[in-house]
């Protein structure tokens, strides 16, 4: 059974940073394309930044400069390097592994930039 967890969430003053962790469990990060997306309330969910399986990345236009995903095959994890966070980054952050037909999602975790 796959599993994706995710942890790091919190709040933040503008300005500062987090790091979010997605912990798999069932597969293996290196064999999916992975990414993060985020929902503010009233909001679809968006993609933030991308991961695929020979390591190409690409980020939403709004977090550019700030944000970076990364792999570490030895965890068997996806985490998400956030700086310089502003209010508008507030939102729930959701892990998202995929390959072919298969689709999976984690539970998602808040992170609130306020001051």
């Amino acid at each position: 059974q796959v599993q994706l967890v995710e942890s790091g969430g919190g709040m933040v003053q503008p300005g500062g940073s987090l790091r979010l962790s997605c912990a798999a469990s069932g597969m293996r990060v290196s064999r999916y394309h992975m990414a993060w997306y985020r929902q503010a309330p009233g909001k679809e969910r968006d993609t933030v930044a991308f991961l695929d399986n020979v390591g190409t990345t690409v980020y939403a236009d709004s977090v550019k400069g700030r944000f970076a995903i990364s792999r570490d095959n030895a965890k068997n994890t996806i985490n998400l390097q956030m700086n310089n966070l502003k209010p508008e980054d507030t939102a729930v952050y959701y892990c998202n592994a995929y390959r072919a037909a298969e689709n999976y999602w984690g539970q998602g975790t808040q992170v609130t930039v306020s001051s």
